[in-house]
């Protein structure tokens, strides 16, 4: 059975539900034969993959769509091979840099290098330019984006970026001074609601007003996880009901789990038990700021106004640490610890009042 998700996906700009005008936008800067490096940045799964995969059908074709994964090897200057996936066509390649941690700046170096570097065989036919596309390049280091700035202005007449990010905060001046940052927001719950009933149509499926609601806010903007439930909700249960609950997926409820054990005894065995947990949902690839924004959000639940400022004031800290180390576990325990330390006087201080 096909993912929802994927079978679905919009091909052209045509096919969008919402944003049209930035699509309408995007189609003119392509039919004016050129365009710049593009910045696309904005929450997860707000569609700004699928815009950009709209993009290159618009300038390639439907050959762009015949892909091949490849796997590229590279040594650093202290002879640590390296390797990273990337997915490529005749006419762009895709790959995210930060897989490979603080060696980014390599790949940017010699993969992308190399590739900009290669010029088109039938420019009558194709465009003159290939296109890279970079995704998470909020999680770039430094050296790696200012590497990529100069690799941006060496080869702009035969290559084209195109970067993918959540935040711009982490984006340095240069890299964005070079490109067309286009900001691509999360739907809203209408708009949400008419794309989860044009599906349901097409799969003869009905869904009850008041749970197509609920789906809506349960993803928080998030289309491709709101789908993604959707279809996980009709194996487990259908016909839909109005008041039908709507699981959370697991790792949701085990960091729910993690903060009630933090919340309910500040002491090192708990500590320790807490670390194994962090630990289990690293292994399972979740991110460690979104590690640190779900325990922040069930933490605060409990804390009056100053404990609570607090909390949210360590949780910035130490999400802006994370981004600078790698061993995400320590920053991740560190918060944990903190929270013990102001929670522990807050329940004190409210025992002996």
């Amino acid at each position: 059975m096909a993912l929802w998700v994927d079978y679905y996906r919009p091909k052209y700009f045509s096919d969008l539900d919402y944003h049209k005008e930035k699509s309408l936008k995007l189609k003119t800067l392509i039919d004016s034969g050129d365009f710049p490096h593009l910045l696309f940045h904005g929450p997860s799964g707000a569609g700004k993959k699928t815009r950009i995969s709209c993009l290159l059908r618009e300038i390639y074709g439907l050959n762009v769509d015949k892909l091949k994964l490849e796997q590229f090897s590279f040594t650093t200057p202290s002879n640590k091979k390296l390797e990273i996936d990337t997915l490529s066509s005749n006419y762009h390649i895709e790959c995210n840099p930060s897989e490979v941690g603080i060696y980014d700046r390599i790949v940017i170096q010699e993969l992308i290098k190399s590739t900009a570097q290669t010029q088109q065989l039938d420019l009558g036919k194709q465009k003159s330019f290939k296109v890279i596309v970079l995704s998470e390049v909020n999680k770039c280091t430094k050296d790696a984006q200012y590497a990529l700035r100069r690799t941006m202005e060496k080869y702009i007449t035969t290559c084209r970026m195109i970067l993918c990010t959540n935040s711009l905060s982490k984006i340095t001046p240069a890299i964005k001074s070079r490109c067309l940052c286009i900001r691509i927001s999360s739907p809203t719950i209408n708009e949400i609601k008419d794309i989860l009933y044009k599906i349901a149509q097409n799969e003869n499926i009905e869904i009850p007003d008041e749970f197509a609601i609920s789906l809506a806010k349960k993803s928080n903007g998030n289309l491709r996880k709101c789908i993604l439930t959707l279809q996980a909700c009709k194996v487990q249960k259908y016909p839909f009901k109005s008041a039908q609950h709507i699981e959370s997926l697991d790792w949701e409820i085990y960091i729910e789990e993690t903060a009630t054990l933090i919340l309910s005894e500040q002491t090192p065995k708990r500590l320790l038990e807490v670390r194994d947990r962090l630990y289990e949902l690293l292994v399972h690839c979740i991110p460690s700021e979104i590690i640190i924004r779900e325990l922040l959000k069930h933490l605060i639940l409990s804390c009056d106004d100053l404990t609570k400022e607090e909390t949210i004031k360590w949780a910035a800290f130490y999400e802006h640490r994370l981004q600078k180390g790698n061993k995400a576990i320590f920053h991740l325990e560190a918060f944990v610890a903190k929270f013990m330390s102001y929670y522990k006087k807050f329940i004190e201080s409210s025992f002996f009042a």
